[in-house]
């Protein structure tokens, strides 16, 4: 090791010191026994300097004891000591530049963000843990819809079935959106031949797909026993065929219709009713997502409300799902309100629109593939390769999660919301939902909400599925391999290849077990196909969640297909059981535009685009979103708007008047409100509904001046308030937390 020593003390602070000891050097060298130091300078070689021992580096200074040969004199300089070595010097050199960058870099990002956090809304940091706010503009209720009431009672003369026609049988194809309204068209078809129903067949959840044991095909989601009563004064219904008509059906005896989801009442009458009286039986097979058209004559209303009464009454989850659902509610609603939020990102779909340029590499082969398949049925009418972002911006895509997230923050929702996740697909996987997670980190899902366990109950005891590994070939004895040596062609040979690597099940499941390998979708396994089962409990535990969630947001709803879909069915429910309660209707085409105004500044957009965004959101909530979904949903499903068939008003049109807006353009000229089709409600729901309200005013006013104070301290925007947040509405509803069951 090399050390170098430089002087620290100057010469004229020691007389006896000459002025050549100034600017000197001393180069030092290790013995068995002591430091030997020599002087190096102009005039080093008349010097001596005695024997030290000093560590290397050295962080004081030392004092050297010099002597002059000449004259004798002696003086004490102080020298420092520190290493000589180039590489440490570099060392030292970057570390110190790297703290400077880092201090740099400190200094920019704080003088960035600083004017950001100085102008941020006070609502944009959310409430502290367990302050159950709910501000009314965030959470509702809409004052505007407070005056519908769910009423899906018969209202004119309905008799009870007596003499029947014979016996319906369905099957039913499709997943959880398809089922439900399929279950109460068949319903419906029921007492319109005045035939028995047979409990549909759910083909998605029968044994040969691999569920348990414990169940049957229906009620692997849905509790028979309260099906059958709930119907009891509109259709019979039966758990299964007479003995003497089942060998028949096994030799399918009986005849077979499969309607279209637009079949109108008369091809019933006219086409099925005669077979049905003839054979006595007949099978329905369903595959549309429906088998009556959603829109019926104004002479069928009661066929609508019992549309109603089995979508919202009789279809009841067994109990088991029903109970972890509330479990799951319980758990949401620990810390305050929560919304739901539901993306619509299902492969299907995405590939029916031509969605596939929204995402990225394999996702986007993959719809790709699916598109085809679509065309080569017959289901698309189109071109394989078209422009996404052109049918994104006609609305025909979804709504991504990063810009749903950038909407909830544009209408004030704090960091720490709780948003529940739900669907049994979210195609893309968790990096499509990572800026939403971003921005809201309380996202959770069932997996996050509940344990394997209690996922694992609902499913049931399951026989073991044979394994889907590769099962390697079986190892050859040493006699086997010394046969195969001699039998070989000439030598010499090249050596075998290595044995291949074993393959996993996590490799071979999923779209990513194929698609890298062929160009074919190999048929669906017996795991996937109990993944499909499964795939219906997941959907009625969401299902559950996203109708008793103090908001809802859908992601891609009435996506011009003609088929129903699940945030259709949520909306449609939430409507009926509580038509106040904050579900959003966003116009995908508007906010696509609202986006491309902005694109440059997505996360920091222009107060006045935040203005228009809230604007839209808020009137999507109240009259103007409720009359845009009856025009655009109802037709495809009659379930996504079950109104004004199903529902009554409270009040009279007199005192509704301040709520009564014009159902469209046309109805403006003729000044036609809102309610004018809607039936009053009875007296004796008024009066109940009354009685509710005094006992609960008191607590639910406190609640709401607290969340209102605390949101309206620095809201700057107010004057853009729609009617679903408008402050003239100074009432709570008395029905948000403790609705009334009419049929009770």
């Amino acid at each position: 090791m090399r050390c170098i020593w430089t002087q620290v003390s100057r010469a004229n602070h020691w007389p006896n010191c000459g002025s050549s000891l100034q600017t000197v050097r001393i180069n030092f060298g290790f013995s068995s026994s002591s430091l030997f130091v020599r002087l190096r300078g102009r005039s080093g070689e008349g010097w001596r300097i005695d024997p030290i021992l000093i560590p290397c580096p050295s962080a004081t200074p030392v004092p050297v004891l010099v002597t002059d040969l000449s004259s004798g004199l002696k003086c004490e300089l102080c020298f420092k000591m520190f290493h000589k070595s180039k590489i440490k010097l570099a060392a030292l050199l970057g570390l110190a530049l790297s703290v400077l960058s880092l201090l740099a870099h400190f200094l920019v990002a704080n003088y960035s963000v600083r004017d950001f956090i100085r102008y941020r809304s006070p609502e944009e940091y959310g409430y502290p843990l367990g302050h159950k706010l709910r501000p009314r503009r965030l959470w509702g209720p809409v004052n505007s819809l407070e005056v519908l009431k769910p009423y899906s009672k018969p209202r004119s003369f309905y008799p009870a079935p007596i003499e029947q026609n014979g016996y319906i049988y369905a099957k039913i194809f499709g997943g959880f959106e398809k089922i439900r309204p399929s279950i109460c068209d068949l319903v419906a078809i029921a007492r319109l031949l005045n035939a028995t129903l047979v409990i549909p067949e759910i083909q998605q959840s029968v044994r040969s797909k691999g569920i348990s044991p414990k169940f049957k095909s229906f009620s692997y989601i849905y509790d028979e026993e309260q099906f059958i009563a709930a119907l009891s004064d509109d259709v019979i219904v039966v758990k299964s065929l007479p003995a003497g008509l089942k060998e028949a059906r096994k030799r399918i005896k009986f005849p077979t219709v499969s309607p279209k989801a637009s079949s109108s009442p008369d091809f019933y009458i006219r086409n099925v009713l005669p077979k049905l009286k003839q054979s006595k039986v007949i099978r329905i097979v369903v595959s549309d997502g429906g088998c009556l058209e959603p829109i019926l004559p104004s002479s069928m209303d009661e066929y609508q409300r019992l549309r109603c009464r089995v979508a919202f009454h009789a279809l009841q989850f067994r109990p088991e799902i029903r109970a972890l659902g509330n479990q799951m509610v319980e758990r949401l609603r620990t810390t305050g309100p929560y919304l739901s939020y539901h993306p619509g990102l299902v492969r299907d779909t995405l590939a029916f629109h031509g969605c596939a340029e929204l995402f990225q590499d394999v996702h986007t082969e993959l719809i790709q593939y699916t598109r085809k398949q679509l065309i080569e049925r017959g289901i698309v009418d189109g071109d394989l390769s078209v422009d996404s972002f052109a049918r994104k911006t006609n609305g025909s895509c979804p709504l991504m999660p990063e810009e749903v997230g950038l909407l909830l923050r544009a209408m004030g929702y704090p960091p720490n919301t709780i948003i529940y996740l739900a669907g049994s697909e979210t195609f893309g996987g968790q990096r499509i939902l990572v800026p939403l997670r971003a921005m809201y980190m309380n996202l959770v899902d069932r997996s996050s909400l509940c344990s394997k366990k209690e996922l694992l109950q609902l499913v049931g005891p399951e026989y073991p599925l044979p394994s889907n590994f590769r099962q390697p070939p079986p190892r050859k004895s040493k006699q086997q391999l010394i046969e195969e040596w001699k039998k070989a062609g000439p030598r010499p040979r090249p050596l075998p290849p290595p044995p291949a690597r074993p393959f996993y099940q996590h490799e071979k499941e999923g779209w990513y077990g194929w698609i890298a390998e062929t160009d074919r979708e190999p048929d669906p396994s017996p795991m996937d196909l109990r993944n499909q089962a499964h795939r219906l409990i997941w959907d009625a535990l969401d299902y559950y969640v996203s109708v008793e969630a103090d908001a809802f947001f859908p992601g891609f709803n009435n996506d011009g297909s003609g088929l129903p879909d699940f945030s259709s069915l949520v909306m449609g429910h939430r409507l009926y059981q509580t038509s106040s309660a904050a579900t959003y209707r966003p116009n995908r085409k508007t906010l696509v535009e609202l986006f491309s105004s902005t694109h440059d500044n997505l996360y920091h957009p222009a107060h006045n685009w935040t203005v228009l965004v809230r604007d839209h959101l808020n009137k999507s909530l109240g009259v103007d979103g409720f009359i845009a979904e009856a025009e655009s949903s109802k037709t495809a499903s009659f379930l996504a708007h079950p109104f004004p068939e199903c529902s009554c008003r409270t009040a009279k049109s007199s005192d509704i008047s301040g709520h009564a807006v014009l159902s469209s353009r046309e109805q403006q000229s003729s000044k036609t409100s809102l309610y004018a089709t809607e039936d009053e409600c009875p007296d004796w729901m008024v009066h109940g509904l009354a009685r509710a309200s005094l006992k609960d005013t008191g607590a639910k006013d406190e609640d709401v001046e607290e969340g209102e104070s605390l949101e309206d301290d620095n809201e700057t925007d107010n004057d853009v308030e729609s009617d679903s947040g408008s402050k003239s509405d100074t009432n709570r509803s008395t029905e948000q937390d403790e609705e009334m069951d009419p049929d009770d």
